[in-house]
C-alpha cells in the first residue's frame, strides 16, 4: 500500500470472526494457494501482508516467508499471530512500489488486496516481477469490479470512507495487462465469492463457489491471477 488504510488489526480480526468473514476468507485463501501450488521448501514474499493471514498460511505449509507492509501496526499484529502459532516470519516495513528486498530473490510472490490501494500500480506490478526468480510465480488476489460487493464499497466511499474512496477495483483484463506489461506470462485468472455480502448467501453458495471459480463464472467479488517470470 502507498499509505496505511483506515483499517486496523482489530477490524481484520473482527471480520474473520463473523460467519461471512470466516467463509469468505477461507474461499479466497484456498483459491490463492490453489493457484500458487505446493509451497513447501520455497521462498515466499507476501506483499501487503497486513496481519499476516497469507504469510502464516504459507509458513504453515512449510515455506520460508517474508512479509512486507507499510503499516507498522499491522506488522506487529502479524508478529504476534506468528508467535501464537509458533511459526516463523521475517517481517519488513516497506511499500509495494519499492519493495525492500533484492531482485530475483523469491520463488513465489503473493499480493492480496494490496494493489487496489497503491497510488502507482504500474510500479507495484513491476516490483512483483523484479523480486521473482526466473521461473518463479506471482499470485495476485484483487477486488473485482462487477459485483454487489464492489457496489457496496463504492457507496461507502461516497458516504465518506477514505479506505473505499481510494480503492481501485479491477477487471480480469486490467490485471492480465498489468502483469504482461511487467514482463510476466499470465497462466490463469479465476474468481471467487460469487454471492452477495450476506452470511446466509455465503452459507448457501460456498459449497458451489469453487466450481464457479473453475468455470470462470462472471460476477466474482475476488479475482486471482497466477503468472510466471520467464526463465
Amino acid at each position: 500500500m502507498s499509505e496505511p488504510t483506515t483499517l486496523d488489526p482489530g477490524q481484520y480480526a473482527g471480520w474473520r470472526a463473523t460467519p461471512l468473514g470466516t467463509i469468505t476468507e477461507r474461499l479466497e485463501l484456498d483459491l490463492v494457494f490453489d493457484l500458487a501450488g505446493p509451497v513447501e521448501g520455497r521462498s515466499v514474499l507476501d506483499v501487503g501482508t497486513g496481519d499476516g493471514s497469507y504469510a502464516l498460511e504459507a509458513a504453515s505449509r512449510g515455506a520460508t516467508v517474508t512479509g512486507v507492509d507499510v503499516d507498522p501496526e499491522m506488522l506487529r499484529a502479524a508478529a504476534q499471530r506468528a508467535s501464537a502459532m509458533n511459526l516463523e516470519l521475517t517481517l519488513l516495513e516497506g511499500r509495494a512500489e519499492r519493495l525492500p528486498v533484492d531482485a530475483e530473490r523469491f520463488d513465489l510472490v503473493l499480493a492480496v488486496t494490496v494493489l487496489c490501494f497503491v497510488e502507482d500500480p504500474t510500479a507495484g506490478f513491476r516490483e512483483l516481477a523484479r523480486v521473482l526468480r526466473p521461473g518463479g510465480r506471482v499470485v495476485i488476489g484483487e477486488l473485482g469490479r462487477h459485483n454487489l460487493w464492489a457496489a457496496s464499497r463504492r457507496v461507502r466511499g461516497w458516504l465518506g470512507s477514505s479506505t473505499w474512496r481510494a480503492a481501485h477495483v479491477w477487471t480480469r483484463g486490467e490485471l492480465r495487462r498489468h502483469l504482461r506489461e511487467a514482463g510476466l506470462d499470465v497462466e490463469d485468472v479465476r474468481g471467487a465469492i460469487h454471492y452477495p455480502p450476506s452470511a446466509r448467501a455465503a452459507r448457501l453458495l460456498a459449497p458451489v463457489d469453487p466450481w464457479l471459480s473453475r468455470a470462470h463464472a462472471p460476477g466474482a467479488a475476488f479475482l486471482a491471477v497466477s503468472a510466471v517470470r520467464p526463465r
